[in-house]
């Protein structure tokens, strides 16, 4: 019997709140400047007493809630003691025996669950810059809101970890509480991780701050290649916290593990325990947009989009966004013409009006214009109609066999070898006259046509 991997998720998340945590300060992921966004309360100074950030636990609610948690009508904050330069209180606020969700679950692919034990929020760290002979420390994400979200460990794989890290950051961006831009570790994701060959579970190791779904995989695929090695061999595993080198591909041993007691929790006495009335999490409730999986099912019940097409526009966001404006001017017919034209075409600039893209679609559907020429004219439909643009230009595809027959001769007696080569047999020759002719309209004779009368001119 071969080992099996348990794999447990604890991934931090910086909110997009105004201020911090637990003073005005401002909370600016690109503030380039160190030490800037600080005030007495975020660096410790004495006699300073923190308050709360409503819109921080709105947040954390609305994530829960989303999550399928149970939001418990009573929540506080903790004190988790420890010493770190980057953390100006000697101790971090936290909370650890109330937190503000409980028992949720995130479902991977429509079919597994993965059990959430926990989401609670906590101020994240400053930042420690080293160079080569001294380090420095920058304290403007000291004291930003952090939400922090435990796992059960119902993972199975590398791959699931990853899929967990991918589905709950589109998550976040449908829910607008954090930017979860991994880059800027506004998402780490951290990675519980044993394996065993019976239902026991094995010696867990944790891998800490992942910032990327890749590593996330690699990490997880190393360690349990990493233990199997190591019980085969007769060792033990040791409990441990471990670093992921990203370019050399392996973890690397920090530190033995911290128990809870080592740091020494109490509640935090400067801050009033939090009470929620029903009216408070329904409020927050009724916030939630339509999720991922949700404008998954419908796109395809509602437009009968095919799958791939429809993990795209729920991935990109405001790319669905903009073809649900788009479909709303398009017969049914036209809808799935108009999601591959955005897709493949890869446009990322929203600033053309929906309209202007759905009468768009309709002239290629009628044979007014080629693809080539409507992405042409792209960069004139944000201020023009497109009728208007391919007027002014002289852009309508042509669909007179007159015309074509004429530009057809043209290319075929500029091209006797071809003609020669599709009487032996190579049929190829065929692509190869129509995109002549297809380059001398400069892209506007009708494709189709251009196929048929070629056809029937070399037979």
């Amino acid at each position: 019997m071969t080992y099996q991997p348990t794999i447990g998720l604890e991934i931090h998340i910086e909110l997009n709140t105004k201020s911090k945590m637990f003073c005005s300060c401002s909370n600016n992921p690109d503030e380039r400047n160190p030490n800037v966004n600080i005030c007495p309360i975020c660096t410790a100074q004495p006699g300073t007493l923190p308050v709360i950030n409503e819109e921080a636990v709105r947040k954390v609610i609305k994530t829960g809630l989303s999550l399928n948690c149970q939001i418990p009508e009573f929540s506080k904050f903790d004190r988790k003691n420890y010493f770190y330069p980057d953390l100006p209180k000697g101790y971090q606020i936290s909370q650890l025996y109330e937190p503000l969700c409980k028992n949720g679950y995130l479902k991977l692919k429509e079919t597994k669950r993965i059990r959430i034990r926990e989401i609670h929020l906590e101020e994240d760290t400053g930042r420690l810059i080293h160079e080569k002979d001294y380090s420095l420390v920058d304290f403007n994400r000291a004291g930003v809101p952090l939400m922090e979200l435990v796992t059960e460990p119902d993972i199975a794989s590398a791959k699931e970890a990853r899929q967990f890290a991918q589905d709950l950051h589109l998550i976040m961006h449908y829910l607008d509480v954090s930017d979860a831009d991994m880059e800027k570790g506004q998402m780490r994701v951290e990675i519980n991780l044993s394996i065993s060959k019976s239902k026991e579970l094995g010696t867990k190791t944790e891998i800490k701050n992942l910032n990327s779904f890749r590593s996330v995989e690699r990490a997880a695929d190393y360690e349990i290649k990493r233990q199997t090695e190591l019980l085969d061999k007769g060792e033990k595993i040791i409990q441990e916290t471990r670093g992921w080198d990203d370019l050399k591909g392996i973890t690397v041993s920090q530190r033995e593990k911290e128990s809870a007691h080592d740091y020494r929790y109490f509640s935090e006495p400067d801050l009033p325990p939090l009470h929620f009335t029903a009216d408070f999490i329904d409020k927050i409730r009724s916030e939630i947009p339509e999720l991922p999986q949700q404008r998954k099912e419908r796109f395809i019940k509602d437009y009968g989009l095919d799958e791939k097409n429809v993990d795209v526009l729920v991935y990109d966001k405001n790319l669905g966004e903009y073809f649900e404006a788009v479909a709303k001017g398009l017969s049914f017919d036209l809808i799935k013409s108009a999601a591959d034209f955005l897709i493949n075409t890869e446009i990322k600039n929203y600033n053309i009006p929906s309209e202007n893209f759905s009468q768009m679609i309709t002239l290629i559907k009628d044979g007014k214009i080629s693809k080539t020429t409507a992405k042409e004219i792209l960069p004139e439909i944000t201020t023009k109609q497109p009728s208007e643009v391919i007027k002014e230009r002289g852009l309508e595809q042509m669909s007179g066999e007159g015309d074509l027959e004429k530009i057809i001769k043209e290319v075929i007696s500029q091209n006797p070898k071809a003609m020669e080569d599709y009487k032996k047999g190579k049929t190829n020759v065929l692509q190869f006259l129509a995109g002549q002719v297809m380059a001398k309209s400069k892209g506007r004779a009708n494709p189709k046509l251009v196929g048929d009368i070629l056809q029937k001119f070399l037979s």
